[in-house]
């Protein structure tokens, strides 16, 4: 009876995954204990990763898309999305609360404090 043999991982030491992504190896470690980065594989003294792994997982950082994010980190860009969306409508009820004050006859420095704007940005958003 033949037994089958299994193929043999090929795994990468920090330096190598760090070369492999293009930071250095402190980064890397960083990255791994963020959970940014894939854990390394068990029973391996040095640590070591699965090159596959260490090839497929979304890598984060300056440049990068976060297409792959896992589901926590896309929640949070939509919720930072939704947040930016209703910052522009207060913004814009802001502006338009500038223009009623101003037509009401109102001074600049009390309608920039009840807004929480400063003095340039109410004499800004009226030119």
């Amino acid at each position: 009876m033949v037994t089958p043999t299994l193929s043999p991982v090929e795994t990468w030491t920090a330096a190598e995954c760090a070369e492999a992504w293009g930071v250095r190896p402190g980064t890397w470690a960083g990255y791994v204990s963020r959970g940014q980065a894939p854990a390394p594989l068990p029973d391996t003294d040095p640590k070591r990763w699965s090159a596959a792994e260490v090839r497929e997982f979304p890598r984060p950082g300056v440049g990068r898309s976060r297409a792959g994010a896992r589901p926590e980190a896309r929640s949070l860009l939509a919720e930072m999305e939704a947040v930016a969306e209703r910052m522009e409508e207060l913004r814009a009820e802001q502006r338009r609360l500038l223009v009623a004050g101003r037509d009401e006859g109102l001074e600049i420095s009390p309608m920039a404090k009840a807004l929480g704007i400063s003095r340039q940005t109410a004499y800004s958003w009226l030119r």
